[in-house]
């Protein structure tokens, strides 16, 4: 019986560790654009209108290959923090702070979960409330909620109150599962040469801190917060206390953004294949579909059957040495190996590793540079044809510069404020001149014209009429 209850627990362990990760790979699919919705969104204003547009897409934090070189680095020094804590802290105060801090993350990992759980399955449409904070005309606040943000919210602190009253395995477990499904969808590495130094950092990181020291699984025992899945050996002990098989969230975020990498990679490829541009219209294929639409996934699927073979090779190891396993000493070359010989046999190995997204600094000093660019044509000088006018040949050489009434009540249309151009002193002869040029007609000699009484000067002849 109690041998049946250690199997239980271990298929529950390793569902709540694929769960996350297969539906937070799904939910990191940003929604497809298109100079359609573009032109939706423009006519509509800044504001999305309803939550199911493209601007309801989460911001996310990429990692790059820096950072991934540095994992190992943070993650021990946070590690041996907390052992240190521990050791010559008083534990009970200690977990009493960490519970009310994963208790406020603990709510909108919660309300977030619960939101995309609701509309997945019913696909309800629910108008946008925005609050946005505005300083120097940049938006440095930008809140987006619905009516069902709210009442999921509700639910979720009395959820968190109950955790913290009682301690509760299963709503710990619920915790857990919320924190993973999240850190997957706001999590994205840039490319697969991040995710494969992070998994190899991490790699080095779990063997030592496992089997070269007491420290990880002393903090993992005494810490008191959900930072990891739990399940009873036995549901129905004899001594009438639980006790536990565990699997830390770490075992289940670092293999999972890396697993929804290879969903995102195989949906650029076949978005590719079939000529998708976000400045064009949706290929047909699509349905007319941004998001939900059908796609190969060869990278996704070998990837993801890596991790439940590694997982279940350290349930083994764990149950036949009755000893603790690090799992990313399985888990990681699992999944590097599963990318990398999917893409031999595929001859996509140079596609693998150049294949890179757009993160969000990308995607801010695009947006910057086209502010500058706008600016600049904006500061361009106007050269007006008043102006060129009263600058001579020389400024104006080679354009045609007609000036009369009808230009000006083109300027006057333009809101643009000009010095009155006729007056009493214009020369008639240049208003009516071929070529509508009044600097022409004032530097050409006067013509002589012929009365009655001999040669006279053009402005004599004038005078005369």
């Amino acid at each position: 019986m109690a041998e049946a209850g250690l199997f239980l627990a271990y298929a529950a362990i390793g569902t709540m560790a694929v769960a996350p990760i297969y539906f937070g790979s799904f939910s990191s699919l940003d929604r497809l654009k298109s100079a359609a919705s573009k032109s939706r969104t423009s006519e509509k204003g800044h504001f999305a209108e309803f939550s199911d547009s493209e601007d309801e897409d989460e911001e996310s934090e990429a990692v790059t290959a820096e950072d991934a070189y540095m994992f190992p680095v943070y993650g021990s020094a946070a590690l041996f923090s907390m052992y240190v804590i521990f050791k010559y802290l008083n534990k009970d105060w200690v977990n009493f702070l960490l519970s009310g801090y994963f208790a406020l993350l603990g709510v909108a990992a919660l309300t977030q979960l619960g939101v995309r759980v609701v509309k997945g399955v019913t696909g309800v449409k629910l108008p946008l409330y925005h609050l946005n904070l505005v300083h120097h005309s940049k938006s440095v606040f930008d809140l987006r909620f619905t009516n069902l943000h709210l009442g999921m919210m509700g639910a979720s602190m009395l959820c968190t109150a109950f955790y913290l009253y009682s301690k509760n395995w299963a709503v710990s477990n619920l915790f857990g599962l919320a924190f993973s499904f999240s850190a997957i969808i706001l999590i994205r590495l840039d490319s697969f040469k991040s995710g494969m130094i992070m998994l190899a950092g991490l790699f080095v990181y779990d063997i030592f801190w496992v089997f070269g020291t007491e420290v990880m699984v002393s903090v993992a025992k005494n810490f008191d917060a959900p930072i990891k899945v739990v399940f009873p050996k036995d549901l129905f002990p004899a001594e009438g206390k639980l006790a536990f098989t565990m699997l830390g969230l770490g075992d289940i975020v670092v293999p999972g953004i890396f697993v929804a990498l290879c969903l995102r990679f195989d949906r650029q490829r076949y978005l590719s294949s079939i000529g998708y541009a976000k400045d064009k219209a949706l290929p047909r294929v699509l349905n007319n579909k941004h998001r939900g639409f059908g796609f190969p996934t060869p990278y996704f699927n070998a990837c993801m059957a890596a991790y439940v073979a590694g997982l279940a090779t350290t349930i083994t190891v764990m149950h036949t040495f009755k000893a603790a396993q690090p799992a990313l000493l399985y888990l990681s070359p699992a999944c590097i190996l599963a990318v990398v010989v999917t893409a031999v046999a595929r001859g996509e190995v140079s596609a693998v590793f150049s294949y890179s997204e757009e993160t969000k600094k990308d995607e801010d000093e695009s947006a910057e540079s086209t502010k500058e660019k706008a600016k600049a044509e904006d500061k361009a000088p106007v050269v007006h044809r008043y102006n060129l006018r009263n600058q001579g040949p020389a400024a104006g050489a080679g354009l045609t510069t007609p000036a009369s009434a009808g230009e000006l009540a083109d300027d006057e249309q333009e809101n643009v404020k000009l010095p009155r151009v006729l007056d009493e002193k214009v020369n008639p002869i240049s208003e009516i001149s071929d070529d509508g040029s009044e600097e022409a007609a004032a530097a050409a000699p006067a013509t002589p014209v012929k009365g009655k009484k001999g040669k006279k000067s053009g402005s004599k002849a004038k005078a005369k009429k």
